[in-house]
């Protein structure tokens, strides 16, 4: 499964990671590789949580390129 996320370096330099399609599903790391891992360790944990409760899970991203002549 893929989910899109989005990393951003903070005032410390530290790198936050956060899965918009799962509110709150939110990770850290000193570098990007480490919060990439970091995140997918919290995606993991918070569809298994998801699926213990019987929540439905969100259905991972489907996406595509569309190129656009200049």
């Amino acid at each position: 499964m893929k989910y899109r996320v989005i990393i951003e370096q903070d005032e410390d330099g530290m790198y936050v990671v956060h899965c918009p399609s799962l509110p709150g599903c939110v990770s850290q790391g000193r570098t990007r590789d480490e919060a990439r891992a970091n995140i997918r360790d919290a995606i993991a944990g918070y569809l298994a949580s998801l699926r213990e409760h019987g929540e439905a899970v969100p259905p991972p991203i489907e996406e595509e390129i569309v190129e656009v002549g200049a």
